[in-house]
């Protein structure tokens, strides 16, 4: 599996899967990423999450498409 690593932005302390999944470019738009996640196809920390907008946070794992996110926050 591909890694991707993402760091938070220093001002947050979280992002909406849709707009990760875009942020890191496995698509082209937010709805995108809205209409993959409820399409079952992706996995937060192993399992499969169907929350479109859930918050992802610095030490969680994100899997799709045989890509692998891991969110970093900002030092």
């Amino acid at each position: 599996m591909q890694p991707i690593r993402f760091e938070l932005d220093a001002h947050h302390d979280h992002v909406e899967l849709n707009q990760l999944l875009k942020l890191v470019g496995l698509c082209d738009s937010g709805g995108a990423g809205k209409a993959l996640v409820a399409s079952g196809a992706v996995r937060v920390d192993g399992q499969v999450e169907l929350r479109k907008t859930c918050k992802i946070r610095a030490g969680q794992r994100v899997s799709c498409e045989g890509v692998q996110i891991q969110v970093f926050a900002a030092p």
